[in-house]
């Protein structure tokens, strides 16, 4: 059924401002994203189909670059760049809520404000939260992206980035896309030599959090949380 032949209570932008976005599918969200279907498909199927494509999880659509969104029947530029940029917006209200100048005391803090950054992610990425000398935030910095199951740490770079903040500490993030928090022994060895690094330029490595969704792992505790169990 086209948009324009549902209901006008059923229609997804008079749904939103009569009843509030909270009251809408995923599905009817991206719609109105979408603005508009094509011949044969309303705004709501193809947002339907498009959230197939991700196994229903808005999540996976962290992974998709424009370029493929684009490509795909129906959806164009115009379409791909909208359900973009919704989805940066969404993730940057997230970090800007977490942020402030918040005072790190537990693990799960740091997991908490990287998650949205890091949730379904098929390649690593690497990042630092750079604290003064309470372990309040001063600066979050991407590093590096890497490959599905490795990335690069650049300890010269991380060093200079905290020297060049007026850092005292520094927080170690990345994620695994497996799904499994526990450290390599590629992670270990990073981490001790970039522990010594920090030592050497008088600075701490507070943590190393390793970010596997719904699990992290934290090298000061040397223990792995399932956030669902908690």
């Amino acid at each position: 059924m086209k948009i324009l032949e549902m209901c006008e209570a059923q229609r997804p932008r008079e749904k939103l401002l009569a009843r509030g976005a909270d009251t809408l599918s995923d599905a009817e969200l991206i719609a109105i994203l979408l603005r508009s279907g094509r011949k044969g498909e309303s705004a709501v199927d193809m947002a339907h189909r498009l959230l197939g494509l991700v196994d229903g999880r808005l999540s996976g659509f962290v992974d998709c670059d424009a370029g493929y969104l684009a490509g795909l029947e129906g959806i164009g530029p115009s379409r791909a760049s909208a359900l973009l940029a919704a989805l940066e917006l969404g993730r940057r209200l997230i970090q800007e809520n977490n942020s402030g100048g918040i005072v790190y005391t537990d693990p799960q803090q740091v997991y908490d404000r990287m998650i949205p950054r890091l949730k379904g992610l098929r390649h690593e990425e690497c990042w630092i939260i750079l604290t003064d000398r309470k372990l309040r935030e001063l600066k979050t910095v991407r590093l590096t992206v890497g490959g599905g199951s490795s990335t690069t740490i650049d300890i010269a770079i991380i060093i200079r980035q905290a020297l060049e903040s007026g850092a005292s500490g520094i927080i170690l993030v990345h994620n695994h896309p497996s799904g499994d928090p526990l450290p390599s022994r590629g992670d270990i060895r990073q981490t001790d030599y970039l522990r010594d690094a920090c030592s050497a330029c008088s600075l701490n490595l507070y943590d190393h959090i390793i970010v596997a969704d719904s699990k992290f792992y934290s090298f000061n505790t040397e223990k792995s949380v399932d956030i669902k169990k908690n």
